[in-house]
């Protein structure tokens, strides 16, 4: 399967001199839908930005198709999570690399040893490195800097642009925790589909439990279910959460495995985890999904 995969590379890369549209803008892929959000605040009218995973798709599983490989090929620039969030890219990127396309992982922006640990995943890293706001800030920071090297003739509009989002983050973290507020301490405990926000937990004191562990690639077992269900009955939570990235089945078998147990838990709302929300809406963008996130999560929960 790699070797296929590497032999239509190839065929692109001989063929994308013919396909590729010149209209004079810098060329950027972005993988996850909150890379591209992100690059779009900075890059504006100045860039077009192409990227590969829509509303809903989760990134653990995701397989480049033939017009993905056109993207990339394409591309002036690409940037992507890393920490093995894409697992099935990793091998993609790597061989970008090595016929000079210029692939940047945003986590690089980070210092590893500020991340929370994970046996999952081969960095070793949780990779859900967006539920942090200031790693966000710290992220949009770099990639200014990566686009500004690559096209410095717009080097002032990209820093205006990198500031007017930054004052926005800066205004949803404030936002955010003044709604947090509103929930006692001892209703902060979420338990969602798979084990993606424990950035969030930290940044907002939450504790954080999920079904699927760190990874989707493997699904929660019957135990799994069984030992979730009696924490939720201990710590008498009222509501836990799907997402939209991940199928509802196993959150579902754990509502009712709960019920069963003649405790009362209700399905709080759907959560963005791995994914933005649709295009064109306010969950479409990485602040409208944070805020929507925490609204849900506190509204069910109080």
């Amino acid at each position: 399967m790699k070797y296929s995969f590497y032999i239509l590379l190839s065929l692109l890369l001989v063929s994308c001199g013919e396909t590729k549209e010149d209209n004079g803008k810098l060329k950027v892929v972005t993988t996850t839908t909150m890379i591209t959000d992100m690059v779009e605040n900075i890059g504006g009218d100045l860039i077009e930005v192409n990227g590969m995973m829509g509303s809903g798709v989760d990134p653990h599983l995701y397989k480049p198709s033939e017009g993905d490989m056109r993207k990339l090929t394409n591309a002036d620039v690409i940037f992507y999570n890393g920490l093995h969030l894409e697992g099935k890219l990793v091998d993609v990127f790597e061989k970008m690399n090595g016929i000079g396309k210029t692939t940047i992982a945003i986590s690089d922006a980070l210092d590893k040893s500020t991340l929370i640990g994970s046996d999952y995943f081969a960095s070793n890293y949780d990779p859900h490195i967006w539920f942090d706001i200031d790693y966000w800030t710290q992220m949009t920071e770099f990639v200014t800097v990566k686009l500004i090297e690559i096209n410095p003739e717009n080097k002032a509009a990209f820093e205006k642009n990198r500031d007017i989002y930054l004052k926005k983050l800066a205004d949803l973290k404030r936002e955010l925790a003044s709604k947090i507020e509103e929930l006692p301490q001892e209703k902060r405990i979420l338990v969602t589909a798979h084990d993606a926000f424990n950035y969030f937990g930290r940044s907002f004191d939450f504790e954080v439990v999920g079904l699927q562990g760190l990874s989707t690639a493997t699904e929660a077992g019957v135990k799994d279910v069984q030992r979730i269900t009696q924490f939720i009955i201990e710590n008498k939570i009222k509501a836990v959460f799907v997402e939209s990235s991940v199928p509802r089945r196993t959150v579902e078998a754990l509502e009712a495995a709960v019920k069963a147990q003649n405790h009362e838990v209700q399905i709080g709302g759907e959560l963005f985890s791995d994914a933005l929300g649709s295009g064109g809406t306010e969950e479409g963008t990485y602040i409208g999904m944070y805020r929507h996130n925490v609204n849900t999560i506190v509204n069910a929960l109080k």
